[in-house]
């Protein structure tokens, strides 16, 4: 890991994700090898397979749980949560239809250097000596407001 200065932290290129559209090779600055092996055992689709941490959300020791997993992998998947299924396949619907914009598009929204919400990198980027294939959306609140942006016209959905 690298130690940054707080001045460090706060550039666009560590907000900006790489854009998958337009890269002809692999970026060396993107190259993780020595997790390569890591990956490939814990990437499977089936829960009992999985090296990753799946919890019950119903268990009594579900806190415990989750402070192990965060503190050990940083990740986990939760099970018996109660979002309604049908809520899960509508935010899995947007997210593919928020992804499946160009990265320009998807800029619009991009999180400003001091802000916590929007498309980008996660904070954490910076601490490491490679970036990410990562990009994600982070929402706190509301996100009519980044809606409107990307769908002027069929952002009502968001309300």
């Amino acid at each position: 890991m690298t130690t940054l200065s707080e001045n460090d932290l706060l550039t666009d290129d560590h907000i900006t994700p790489i854009d998958f559209e337009s890269i002809e090779g692999f970026p060396e600055s993107h190259s993780w090898s020595q997790l390569d092996e890591f990956l490939n055992k814990i990437q499977t689709h089936d829960p009992k397979d999985s090296l990753i941490p799946v919890i019950d959300l119903t268990s009594p020791n579900a806190k415990t749980l989750i402070s192990q997993a965060c503190e050990t992998w940083g990740v986990f998947q939760v099970v018996n949560h109660g979002v309604p299924f049908e809520l899960v396949k509508k935010v899995e619907s947007e997210s593919r239809r928020l992804f499946a914009l160009t990265t320009q598009e998807k800029c619009k929204v991009l999180r400003s250097v001091d802000g916590a919400t929007g498309y980008g990198s996660p904070k954490l980027s910076p601490f490491f000596d490679k970036r990410m294939w990562h990009e994600g959306f982070t929402i706190m609140g509301s996100c009519v407001d980044d809606a409107k942006v990307l769908w002027p016209h069929e952002y009502q959905k968001f309300w």
